[in-house]
């Protein structure tokens, strides 16, 4: 029997879920870490320096500690940053990264009149203008960074009440109408974003499609097992997977319940708090 990949998925909380979820459907035979550095979160907090040794003194440890055979950035924040600095670092391992799903929402918008729901980082980073300007210039597009909806989608997948009202305080401002044209496409250039997507819906004054790039992202993994890698899909799925909180704390009885759902049955003790930057 083909050894099983093992691949971590990494994002600065819970948001990396909505990635893990398509890496299972996709490559259902991958033995996966989910690592949530809660320790750190929310990364819009940290400056760039600090941001880029931070991710990069985890890593090193889940290099040291679990060798995986790829690691997933599942964190818009993390990737523009420190995906360079990883790949330098770690020159055989391969990252996937996450950006914002720009370039689909162009392709798929009728109206031309699309917006980038993303954290106030990323939507001032260079990197989200440069895709703008790359794939999106025939559109009017409006770039939206909200302070809070990170931390709502962290609170709600803990079980923890999320009220309409701040929710739709957050998503309001991607709804943009102009000569007598609509949004019809709103990108989810945070990981995090996914996991309100029923609530989104259920708010929105009007139908969008709301571009998630966590498939895209799982395919672009399993392209790097059997190209790079050259492990093509074992028949035997993984018996279950593992979760990582930074700071050691417990999930709460809502969450553990979620990552269940997600196929997580470990939790593992081997956290890296603050303290250890």
């Amino acid at each position: 029997m083909p050894k099983p990949p093992h691949v971590v998925v990494f994002d600065s909380g819970l948001g990396g879920l909505t990635v893990l979820t398509e890496v299972m459907r996709q490559r259902p035979d991958a033995q996966c870490l989910y690592v949530a550095d809660d320790a750190g979160f929310p990364y819009g907090r940290l400056s760039e320096p600090d941001l880029i040794k931070r991710v990069g003194t985890v890593v090193a440890r889940l290099v040291g500690d679990y060798a995986p055979d790829a690691i997933v950035i599942a964190c818009n924040t993390a990737s523009t940053l420190v995906l360079p600095h990883l790949r330098a670092a770690y020159p055989g391992l391969p990252f996937i990264g996450t950006v914002p799903a720009i370039k689909p929402a162009a392709t798929r918008s009728a109206s031309k009149l699309i917006s980038i729901l993303a954290t106030p980082g990323t939507v001032a980073r260079d990197y989200t203008h440069d895709l703008v300007r790359t794939y999106a210039a025939h559109c009017d597009v409006t770039l939206v960074g909200s302070t809070k909806l990170a931390s709502l989608a962290e609170a709600f997948m803990k079980g923890e009440p999320v009220s309409d009202v701040s929710l739709t305080d957050e998503i309001a401002p991607s709804f943009v109408e102009k000569d007598g044209l609509r949004t019809d496409c709103i990108v989810l250039a945070c990981t995090h974003y996914p996991l309100l997507l029923a609530q989104f819906e259920r708010l929105a004054p009007w139908p969008v499609v709301w571009i998630d790039p966590a498939e895209a992202i799982a395919r672009r993994l399993d392209h790097v097992l059997r190209e790079d890698l050259g492990r093509a899909p074992a028949a035997q799925a993984a018996a279950g997977h593992t979760a990582l909180f930074t700071s050691g704390a417990a999930p709460s009885p809502a969450l553990a319940a979620a990552l269940a759902e997600r196929g997580i049955v470990e939790i593992a003790e081997n956290p890296i708090p603050m303290q250890s930057v």
